[in-house]
């Protein structure tokens, strides 16, 4: 399973299973690189919106304001 998110302006894809989260930056064409972040492995898929706003809320801005998934698959 994966989850897209975008965090503030950045993209965010939190791969795996509960239990079992990988986290990944998202770059241009389809690149990722591994985030320097750990997501618990007490974080259910449905709790990955809000632990992502709660770990970066100091890189929220005026335009950026928000954390929004923006794929499921």
């Amino acid at each position: 399973m994966e989850f897209r998110f975008n965090v503030f302006g950045t993209l965010v894809a939190v791969s795996g299973e509960e239990g079992k989260w990988q986290a990944f930056y998202l770059g241009a064409e389809g690149k990722r690189r591994p985030a320097d972040f750990v997501v618990p492995a007490d974080i259910a898929g449905t709790e990955l919106r809000e632990y992502l706003a709660d770990l970066f809320h100091e890189d929220a801005t005026p335009k950026h304001s928000t954390v929004e998934e923006v794929l499921r698959r």
